[in-house]
């Protein structure tokens, strides 16, 4: 169950597991990790979800087991290799960091691109933003320059 959405996941008897929204949820309040539940599939979605007695049902209803969703990998739209080609070529005047969403820090170098001296800060700050671009997982970029949109 993801507190903030609240949409979580519903493993069946069959083995698969079913998403619900808070609204398929048929009971007051809220549904809690590990407790049994009845609902209606609909594909892999789970509808009219409520909570279930303890007690095994006389005739034989399916019971459920709430599970925790699957953790959210971070979504992304920017490219890390595009950032890095970035950096390189056009690395000092900081369009690396407006691509990737950091404007305050573009603005600085862009700035900073002015006078000799601040080519010369610029010109190595953008050559090892292009490095640690490179070497950085897709999992950590994706985490540290998350979709905007």
């Amino acid at each position: 169950m993801d507190t903030r959405t609240g949409e979580g996941l519903v493993a069946g008897d069959d083995g698969n597991r079913y998403r619900f929204a808070p609204e398929d949820w048929a009971q007051r309040g809220e549904p809690a990790i590990g407790i049994h539940v009845d609902f209606e599939a609909e594909g892999t979605r789970a509808l009219s979800v409520f909570p279930m007695p303890a007690a095994p049902a006389a005739d034989g209803a399916t019971r459920h087991v709430l599970a925790p969703p699957p953790p959210r990998e971070p979504v992304n739209d920017r490219n890390k290799y595009v950032a890095a080609a970035l950096a390189f070529l056009l690395g000092t005047v900081g369009v690396h960091r407006f691509y990737l969403g950091r404007t305050g820090s573009g603005i600085a170098m862009l700035v900073m691109s002015i006078t000799v001296v601040g080519l010369l800060i610029t010109g190595p700050w953008a050559f090892i933003d292009m490095i640690r671009y490179l070497i950085m997982s897709d999992g950590e970029f994706a985490a540290r320059y998350p979709r905007t949109r």
